[in-house]
């Protein structure tokens, strides 16, 4: 009767409050444990299941608190009590009346009690409402010493999980039986640890203290058994034995991602300290001292010391790689291969290039089928190019490999790799010669493409490894075709003719190079935007890495376009025309302050103001969306310190010569700010290539493949109707329910006619599962993102059809579709391309598409098969 009672209630938020009257008198003594259970677990449907958020007052928690005071009762009534009053502190912590200070101070010791009970689910229910105290009424209270400890709330429960975790430990479990428990049950008391620290950043350091003396504790599980439970050493169970070994591994790694979490987290609050560092490498140091963890182990937690995180405060990053070094050739010597490579994949991600280098080299020579050993060999290519990026300002130091200890197959290694770095650097006082190392990086990247191409399996297979490499490779080069303009050795020369000649035309010339400099990196931005927003589902951290990668393509372009920014030179109106050759808008000033200024509103507000006062119209950017891209946005952290300093230089180095350039006769200007320009694009270039480079995680992802080779045509004169199918491949069930509209935009043009469909060879059917390499990928996504947007505002309709000429008259002819998906990613529609004038003649026809989900962001969708092919026929009527 009460449960079928609460349950009608529970739809009807207005007699709920009556409800819980009712239900109260049930739970007092005088009632049976039975009755009182139903009174419970119907309170349970309304608070728990339901979410009822009606006001509570002191007497429904205290009615409440009364069912943890009987430790008679079943534990299950404990739990139930326990998750109720989590609920009420949940919703309406905030508004709760005032308690008084003996009772609150009874309730934490209530809460505390549970939180030690050996019953898990109670403990936990326990601490979660400390937790959550902690979180949101300890701020409001914080002043007023609310607490009976010693020690203030949050470090009180750190201290109770932390005792609970090494209680679990201790158990030392049957790992056959229990271990999948055990470890939903860690996960669960390290997610709360989680949770305190994003709320209090500065606990991060006395979290981490307690992680490391956990690791201390369970690194000598022995002796620490003996000396907590008195017993006879041949009562201790062998932790050392193989039986615990996997138990050890799994427990060490989810202890290693939660580390690595505390990080993150800590470095978005900005609370990355030389406190946290030390604690952190101390954890580690206790991790090597332990006797019972394996390589693995140690090699993933040197790893962490490698972080980009910690920046400058690691005074010798060589030193620590060669410990990590040490310990991944002992885990490859062990003929551990499945995690020396999960191992080598965390050290990319890390950055940890010369660890990554001697993995995957080391595993390329153990594969035997050829499409591993091209994964690997892409693999080798790729890290060694990146480590001695790395390693040039290194090397200006000294060299690096003097007095370096490791086994005699390491030192080798680096010397065989590395060694003319360290030669070429000794006695040498100059710059690094970053020119002819990104020379070598750009043929390493681009031969990690050619290797990638030949493996042997679906050409669809790494097309985001393809497309990475792609747009890294396009980086690489443009920055070294600028030191090349800005090579040490010509850059005196050059100063000589400013200062002496003051040749116009040769200042003119040299602008004009890096306005076509800018242009590129400006569309390369936008390229690695777009290949954020492609591959819907990928990990928050390889956004972040490729995010940064877009804002630091940005920084380039916006310095490379220093002569944009000056519009009483002589030769600006010159240089806008050159803008129209590379680019669809002629005001490249406003492109690059509007993109640079888009990427830094969440970051830096006071360098956004600065570039607010570049823009032409003196003011913030007005274009905006409601639509949200698909693209991470970033935080300011430790791995965007670098770029923002970087960005900072930039753009008070161009304000200041703006100033100076006023008070310049007319004549004097051109050579002034070519000189200033190039100096300030030269300096800011070095500064980037000093910034590490991480791997994406989502770069060790693959894709499959999908091709549909059936033949279309139509007659001369007449347009082409097409009847489509757009299919997501690759995506969860999930993610297919959680889309609510697909978008695509077809196109040809008349220069895309090419061989019959039999004459059609390998080479051209390849290239078509490029889309990354297409030159208009970029300008017809945003001609794509533009269409939605409007759409979504209700300025136009479905179905709109173009027909353009570019500056070649090239005619093309493009139209939008809008398609429904259904529950499997599926959505039908149809189209009409203008083609009536297209000559006899096979065409391709080119397509971008998009989707929007249920949360209204937009994502790009790659398309992974073939391009279609129509046939004009000659018409069969006169």
């Amino acid at each position: 009767m009460l449960v079928s009672l609460s349950k009608l209630v529970s739809k009807s938020t207005s007699l709920i409050s009556e409800q819980v009257d009712v239900l109260l008198p049930y739970l007092s003594q005088e009632n049976s444990w039975q009755m009182r259970e139903t009174a419970l677990k119907c309170l349970h449907l309304l608070f728990v299941k339901e979410g009822c958020c009606s006001p509570v007052n002191m007497h429904v928690i205290k009615a409440v608190f009364s069912i943890l005071h009987e430790l008679e009762l079943p534990s299950v009534m404990h739990c139930g009590a326990l998750q109720i009053l989590h609920k009420i502190f949940l919703l309406t912590l905030p508004n709760l009346p005032s308690f008084e200070k003996l009772e609150f101070d009874h309730l934490l010791a209530i809460l505390e009690n549970a939180a030690q009970s050996p019953i898990m689910s109670k403990c936990l229910a326990a601490l979660r409402i400390l937790t959550d105290i902690s979180s949101k009424l300890w701020a409001r209270k914080n002043s007023e010493s609310f607490a009976v400890y010693s020690s203030p709330l949050p470090l009180r429960v750190i201290s109770l999980v932390m005792a609970q975790l090494r209680s679990l430990v201790k158990q030392l479990p049957d790992p056959c039986q229990t271990s999948s428990r055990i470890f939903h049950e860690i996960k669960s008391l390290l997610k709360l640890i989680l949770q305190l620290v994003g709320e209090h950043p500065d606990l991060g350091a006395t979290v981490l203290g307690e992680i490391g003396s956990f690791i201390k504790y369970f690194g000598t599980p022995n002796e620490n058994v003996l000396a907590s439970k008195h017993i006879a050493s041949s009562e201790v169970l062998d932790f050392e034995g193989d039986m615990y070994q996997a138990f050890r591994s799994k427990l060490l790694s989810h202890i290693h991602r939660f580390v690595a979490t505390c990080l993150q987290i800590l470095n978005e609050a900005g609370a990355i300290t030389t406190n946290v560092f030390d604690k952190v490498q101390l954890l580690v140091k206790h991790l090597h001292h332990g006797r019972i963890f394996d390589c693995y182990t140690w090699t993933i937690y040197s790893l962490l010391l490698h972080s980009r995180l910690f920046g400058i405060l690691i005074e010798h990053p060589f030193k620590q790689e060669l410990a990590t070094l040490e310990h991944a050739c002992k885990m490859l010597s062990e003929r551990d291969n499945w995690h020396s490579y999960k191992a080598g994949i965390y050290a990319t991600n890390q950055g940890a290039w010369i660890t990554a280098t001697f993995i995957f080299a080391e595993l390329m020579s153990r594969v035997q089928s050829e499409s591993c050993y091209c994964w690997f060999k892409s693999l080798v290519q790729f890290s060694h190019s990146e480590a001695k990026l790395w390693l040039s300002p290194l090397a200006k130091q000294g060299s690096f490999l003097e007095g370096s200890v490791g086994t005699n197959e390491l030192l080798a290694f680096l010397k065989d790799n590395f060694g003319e770095l360290g030669q070429d650097a000794a006695g040498n006082d100059d710059v690094p010669n970053y020119r002819d190392v990104l020379v070598g990086a750009y043929k390493n990247v681009c031969s990690s493409i050619e290797t990638l191409e030949r493996v042997i399996i679906s050409r669809k297979a790494f097309c985001f490894q393809r497309w990475f490499f792609s747009l890294r490779a396009k980086l690489l080069g443009a920055v070294g075709e600028i030191l090349e303009v800005l090579d040490t050795s010509k850059q005196e020369t050059f100063s000589i003719i400013i200062e002496v000649q003051n040749s116009a035309l040769t200042n003119i010339k040299c602008l004009e190079k890096f306005t076509q400099f800018s242009c590129r990196l400006n569309r390369l931005a936008k390229e690695f935007n777009l290949i954020n927003s492609s591959f819907i589902g990928m990990d928050c951290e390889s956004l972040k890495i490729i995010a940064r990668l877009a804002l630091s393509c940005s920084l380039l372009a916006f310095s490379a376009g220093f002569p944009h920014f000056f519009p009483n030179l002589p030769a600006y109106k010159y240089l806008r025309t050159c803008v129209r050759e590379h680019s669809q808008q002629s005001n490249l000033s406003s492109m690059l302050l509007q993109d640079l200024l888009g990427r830094l509103l969440h970051i830096d507000h006071e360098v956004s103001m600065d570039l607010c006062k570049l823009l032409d119209n003196g003011g913030c950017p007005t274009k905006c969306s409601h639509l949200q891209s698909g693209n991470y946005i970033l935080k300011s952290g430790h791995e965007v310190k670098d770029i923002l300093d970087i960005i900072r230089y930039a753009v008070s180095t161009v304000m200041h010569l703006q100033i100076e350039t006023n008070r310049i006769q007319n004549e004097a200007i051109i050579s002034h700010v070519t000189k200033n320009g190039v100096e300030l694009l030269l300096e800011i270039s070095r500064k980037w290539l000093q910034i590490p480079f991480q791997m994406p995680k989502q770069f060790f992802n693959t894709s499959t493949d999908s091709r549909n080779q059936s033949q279309i045509t139509v007659s001369s004169g007449l347009h082409l109707s097409l009847n489509l199918c757009l299919q997501l491949r690759n995506a969860s069930p999930e993610l297919s329910l959680g889309l609510t509209k697909l978008y695509c935009v077809l196109y040809s043009r008349v220069s895309f006619q090419k061989q019959s469909h039999g004459e059609r060879n390998n080479e051209e059917m390849e290239s078509q599962c490029q889309p990354w390499e297409s030159e208009e990928i970029v300008e017809m996504n945003e001609k794509l993102f533009q269409y939605v947007t409007e759409c979504a505002k209700k300025t136009t309709s479905y179905g709109k059809r173009f027909r353009d000429d570019d500056m070649n008259d090239d005619q093309m002819v493009y139209e939008f579709v809008c398609f429904e998906p259904n529950a499997k990613g599926q959505g039908f529609s149809s189209c009409v391309l203008d083609v009536s004038h297209f000559p006899v003649g096979c065409y391709r026809v080119e397509w971008y598409s998009c989707c929007i989900d249920n949360e209204g962001s937009y994502w790009s969708v790659l398309p992974l098969n073939s391009r279609p092919v129509f046939t004009v026929q000659e018409s069969l009527f006169v």
